[in-house]
């Protein structure tokens, strides 16, 4: 059976430490996510993103790169790609300019990571617009579910182009709650007909389109007393039986005070990453707890481990096959090379 490797961990610097090789070895990490404090410039980045293959080839190398102000790296020569309000926007004046726009943002996004080692990036956001959530507000591309998900699929069709994979979030809607889940555990008290006609639409429109997806740390409470992530209601009646998606499932970051409160009880990092995994997500996600000396980190490691050992959770043969077709299937182009690529200069020009 393949190993199911259900972590990505994060590293606190600009290269690898003795600690990070030995948490990147760990049987059960499946990959790491950058942030902008592991960013000085493209070569040290491109030399960090190649210590981490060097360590193990199938780690997958994450970043939360969508545009706007969610971008980890700006400088160095990096497109500011545009929140995706902007293609919201554009889509008012003119919504097949708006698409093909769509389509460059997502090329460009993905070429230049890949140019620089990076494999995925967790994007698009698929969360509605309502005017009430300060954490999404700009990063959506509108209201319209129907809008946003033809915007959206235009922009994984730009990732495809550039040979990286695609990550739909917050299911099944973030964008209605006024809380931010980092630091809240937002309630939306909507019925679950009121959610999949507006909010999670886009999921079964786009369930041959996605490759993985990000479930809400938000409480639907009219549907099931957990947060969407540690749901299985959602995860695998809703999301997978009904919506039809058959991608990775991907936890958002278990740090947050969103993922810490479940059934009404303060949880360990390793027992939320168990609730997650049982819910049905294939992949879970610790975020800044490298920092210092990282024993938060270590300490999942070991919890997933012995919890393993013990039947607290099962490794999934399935899980891991989602989490390994998330890797690019092409050679990425070298920076310089790519600069003066014609395709990727025609879709620079389309980037608002």
């Amino acid at each position: 059976m393949t190993q199911h490797a259900p972590l990505i961990i994060d590293i606190a610097g600009f290269s690898l430490t003795k600690a990070d090789r030995r948490r990147l070895k760990h049987p059960l990490t499946g990959g790491m996510i950058l942030f902008g404090r592991n960013w000085k410039n493209r070569e040290q980045l491109a030399k960090l993103c190649a210590e981490i293959k060097d360590v193990r080839e199938d780690l997958l190398i994450c970043v939360d790169h969508e545009g706007g102000r969610v971008q980890r790296f700006r400088t160095d020569g990096l497109t500011h790609l545009p929140p995706m309000r902007a293609l919201g926007e554009q889509w008012t004046r003119n919504q097949l300019a708006a698409t093909n726009a769509a389509t460059a943002c997502g090329y460009v996004l993905g070429a230049e990571l890949r140019a620089c080692g990076v494999d995925f990036s967790f994007t698009p956001v698929l969360d509605l617009d309502w005017g009430e959530s300060g954490v999404i507000g700009d990063r959506a591309f509108g209201r319209d579910p129907r809008v946003v998900s033809l915007l959206a699929k235009s922009l994984m069709h730009g990732l495809l182009q550039s040979g990286m994979a695609n990550c739909g979030k917050h299911f099944p809607g973030h964008g209605f709650v006024k809380a931010d889940s980092h630091t809240d555990i937002p309630v939306d008290m909507r019925s679950l007909k009121a959610i999949l006609t507006d909010d999670a639409a886009p999921y079964e429109w786009l369930n041959t389109t996605l490759s993985s997806v990000m479930p809400a740390h938000v409480i639907y409470p009219k549907v099931d007393a957990r947060p969407a992530g540690f749901s299985s209601k959602w995860l695998n009646f809703i999301l997978r039986s009904q919506l039809g998606f058959g991608g990775a499932i991907f936890s958002d970051d278990l740090s947050m005070a969103g993922a810490r409160l479940i059934d009404g009880v303060e949880v360990s990092y390793t027992e939320a990453a168990i609730a997650a995994l049982n819910a049905g997500c294939d992949m879970v996600l610790l975020c800044n707890q490298s920092v210092g000396e990282g024993k938060p980190v270590d300490e999942l490691l070991d919890g997933m481990a012995e919890a393993l050992l013990k039947g607290q959770w099962e490794a999934m043969e399935a899980s891991e096959l989602r989490r390994l077709a998330l890797l690019p299937q092409t050679p990425a182009h070298e920076w310089d090379e790519l600069m003066v690529l014609p395709a990727y200069m025609h879709a620079l020009g389309l980037v608002p």
